[in-house]
């Protein structure tokens, strides 16, 4: 009886504290579903062997049955003989078969409660193990999610996004530096600026978008 105790600690057992123990959660999931599996495969098995009991414990009775017709023709013959001491005798033979197949009846009963708990056992097995199976792939996407929100939040708040923002600032800085100075060199200056004004506030626009393309490009690397 031990395989349907078994079972139904399987079935009573409280899988969020197996989870919350398990290092690998998906790896556990997968774990006691193969358990549960392996266990509706034993009591089935060993349910099967309990009908094949029965079955054989069934022949005997029958054969014990014609074996106690067949003394009680003998006590009869005997008795008709004058052979009482035979006639004694053979009943006595006669009900040592009654009290085995009286034996073997009760141990068919004992077989018949067995099974009908196997039965249970198996039905409650099977609306559990389709639950386990129905509820796994929500059960991962949870997971999974999860763990992409950790993911997602430890990046937002690590070092290189930090890091990121950082450089943008002072690209911003940078390019406030530049048309500063821009605005500068038109101070004090009236009409149009000069020929060698504006080539020098191109040279000037050149070099800041140099710079800013080369900062962009290794704030791509570094991502």
């Amino acid at each position: 009886m031990g395989i349907f105790s078994r079972t139904r600690d399987i079935i009573a057992a409280n899988v969020t504290d197996m989870l919350d123990k398990a290092e690998d959660p998906a790896k556990m999931i997968r774990m006691i579903i193969l358990e549960m599996e392996e266990t509706l495969v034993e009591v089935r098995a060993s349910a099967a062997r309990t009908i094949a009991d029965q079955k054989e414990m069934r022949r005997h009775i029958d054969k014990l049955e014609v074996l106690q017709v067949d003394w009680g023709d003998k006590a009869q013959l005997a008795l008709s003989k004058d052979r009482e001491d035979l006639a004694r005798a053979a009943l006595v033979e006669k009900k040592k078969a009654r009290d085995m197949a009286d034996q073997l009846n009760h141990e068919i009963a004992v077989l018949d409660d067995a099974l009908r708990a196997s039965e249970q056992d198996i039905a409650n097995l099977q609306n559990k193990l389709r639950e386990a199976r129905s509820r796994q792939n929500t059960i991962m996407s949870r997971l999974e999610s999860a763990e992409n929100r950790i993911k997602l939040k430890t990046m937002y708040q690590g070092d290189k996004v930090k890091e990121a923002f950082s450089r943008f600032d002072l690209l911003e800085r940078r390019a406030d530096l530049a048309e500063g100075q821009a605005d500068a060199l038109a101070i004090g200056h009236s009409g149009p600026p000069s020929l060698e004004d504006q080539i020098t506030a191109l040279e000037s626009n050149d070099k800041v978008d140099e710079e800013l393309e080369e900062m962009k490009k290794a704030l791509k690397k570094g991502e």
